[in-house]
């Protein structure tokens, strides 16, 4: 049995997705041969409270010079950033000389912020082809993963930082503890860390299973984070829920003792007692509620099917992978995916192999029905398909239930 690498105390496996490919994994036919697998299952720690996958994968096979997602792709996540950035400037960073540090810093969004301001930043990013992307926006970008010597690195080139910034990062680092030894490293004695996640809570009460993937290795909250930071002299000083990617949280962590904690804090606890996030039940719960959602999006698809209807898939997200996978869900219920992102066109899903195709196919006739993967981004990718819809087209959701919206007449 596993051995929680926050506390020691040993994992129980609570929702068990299968054989599963690397979510953004996203190949070329000739690499059919050579693809990799791993056993994807969720895992409850009921020691520190700390939710996480069983079976971890390589970092190096997900974050690499031809990774997949770039910020900048959603307006609307680029908009999320650009106000965190201003408010970050606008609170933290108030010195002549402040400098902010972002791990994960992907394609640059949240720094150009910074950049534009002439406030002294750095981001740090193992995928060689989207850090080059940053540099190009003139965003001071090194290309590496973050550890306890990339911070010591960063403090002797530049300084220690008034604020560390990470967004959908820290979920995905497995050595939590090597990661909080850097933070202790690099941040000024009143410094502030400030990251957000998919938020746990919200994973359970939408039955969002297309959460867990790969790079997911942990998923975060408030009573875990505290865990874990309470063991490197942090604590948590404010939270803020967050409503991008279907639900995330914002922690605002300082050294114990710096800054006062807001009352929000104590709420979000009271909340997650709740919501029963300390009790290996809820897991359980789970694991039924999402072997249900499969079973009804199955059931769904294969209705349609029976009608000749055509169906296919709307954004290639490493989402798609976990229900594609765990759903079994192949082309003879799915004709291709559209994406937008150029990198993926021509290529295939992993797993599962569904062609990913650009969204001039998509249009070229409309299908009758998308099965909307981004479903995190549904506003936004419902306005700029208007035609879709009134062309009598229908979109197939699955969280936070499995269902079709009809927005024809709207």
């Amino acid at each position: 049995m596993k051995r929680c690498p926050v506390c020691g105390s040993a994992v129980e496996p609570v929702v068990p997705l299968g054989r599963m490919p690397l979510a953004n994994g996203f190949l070329r036919q000739e690499d059919f041969p050579s693809e990799y697998f791993f056993q994807l299952t969720l895992g409850f720690c009921e020691g520190c409270a700390m939710v996480q996958l069983v079976e971890n994968v390589p970092r190096e096979k997900m974050f690499h010079a031809e990774y997949p997602f770039f910020t900048a792709s959603s307006t609307r996540m680029a908009e999320h950033f650009r106000a965190w950035a201003e408010q970050v400037a606008r609170e933290r960073l108030s010195a002549p000389r402040s400098f902010v540090v972002e791990i994960g810093s992907n394609d640059g969004t949240l720094l150009q912020v910074f950049a534009t301001a002439g406030i002294s930043h750095l981001g740090v990013e193992p995928s060689a082809n989207v850090a080059a992307v940053a540099q190009s926006k003139g965003v001071n970008t090194v290309c590496r993963f973050f550890d306890e010597k990339a911070a010591r690195d960063i403090v002797r080139e530049h300084s220690e930082a008034d604020a560390v910034l990470a967004a959908n990062c820290f979920c995905h680092i497995q050595d939590l503890h090597t990661l909080a030894a850097g933070l202790q490293v690099l941040l000024k004695p009143k410094g502030v860390v400030i990251f957000e996640d998919p938020y746990l809570g919200d994973i359970i009460e939408r039955v969002a299973y297309d959460q867990i993937y790969d790079e997911h290795a942990y998923y975060f909250s408030l009573a875990s984070v505290t865990h874990w930071l309470s063991r490197h002299g942090f604590e948590i000083v404010d939270v803020q829920p967050q409503a991008t990617h279907g639900g995330s949280m914002r922690y605002v962590v300082a050294r114990c003792g710096e800054l006062n904690a807001t009352s929000q804090v104590d709420v979000q606890r009271r909340k997650e007692t709740t919501l029963g996030l300390h009790s290996p039940e809820t897991y359980r719960q789970l694991n039924v509620n999402v072997r249900r959602s499969r079973d009804e999006l199955i059931e769904l698809l294969q209705r349609l099917k029976r009608h000749a209807t055509r169906v296919v898939g709307y954004a290639a997200t490493s989402k798609s992978t976990t229900v594609l996978n765990y759903c079994r869900i192949s082309t003879d219920l799915l004709e291709f995916i559209s994406d937008t992102t150029p990198i993926k066109h021509g290529r295939f899903s992993p797993g599962m192999h569904i062609p990913v195709r650009s969204h001039k196919e998509f249009q070229a006739p409309y299908p009758d029905y998308a099965l909307l993967f981004a479903w995190n981004h549904a506003d936004e990718i419902i306005e700029k398909e208007r035609a879709f819809c009134q062309a009598g087209g229908q979109w197939i959701t699955y969280v936070p239930r499995v269902e079709v919206l009809d927005y024809a007449t709207s």
